[in-house]
């Protein structure tokens, strides 16, 4: 069995460069996907007929240089001109949506925004009714506070 896994390396790496390709799309910051890089280039020297031990340096290599140089300019070049952008529930500061069922005044009601239904507080002291659109300027928790438009 080891045998033909020491054969057959270049597939061993080619399944690690697929699952760090997805495992990337769940995080996102393009940590993961240099090593996918890594096992690409591993995945060559397998095919070239480099021994195991070739392949681990040449994967630990590239990976490396990867972190180094390429992460560096792909989040310069994705993110540029947000320092610090917001995600989760802080990018829902500013965004419009609809009252999908009535906020009264001191209690709550629902909101939807892009698809997602959200709990949400009125600003104001009067009740506002199903179907208003509202925009959100504050979050405690996953309750956002909401202001009529």
């Amino acid at each position: 069995m080891i045998e033909y896994f020491l054969a057959n390396m270049w597939q061993v790496w080619g399944i690690i460069a697929v699952l760090c390709l997805i495992l990337e799309l769940s995080s996102g910051d393009f940590f993961i996907i240099c090593f996918s890089i890594g096992a690409v280039f591993a995945v060559v020297g397998a095919a070239l007929g480099l021994g195991i031990y070739w392949q681990i340096f040449i994967f630990a290599i590239f990976s490396l240089a990867s972190v180094l140089f390429v992460r560096p300019v792909a989040l310069r070049w994705l993110h540029k001109n947000e320092p610090n952008k917001p995600s989760n529930a802080d990018a829902l500061l500013g965004r419009t949506g609809r009252v999908t069922e009535t906020i009264q005044a001191g209690g709550n009601g629902y909101v939807q925004i892009d698809g997602d239904m959200w709990k949400a507080v009125s600003s104001s002291t009067i009740d506002i009714p199903e179907g208003t659109t509202v925009r959100v300027i504050g979050r405690e928790s996953t309750i956002i506070t909401v202001e009529q438009l």
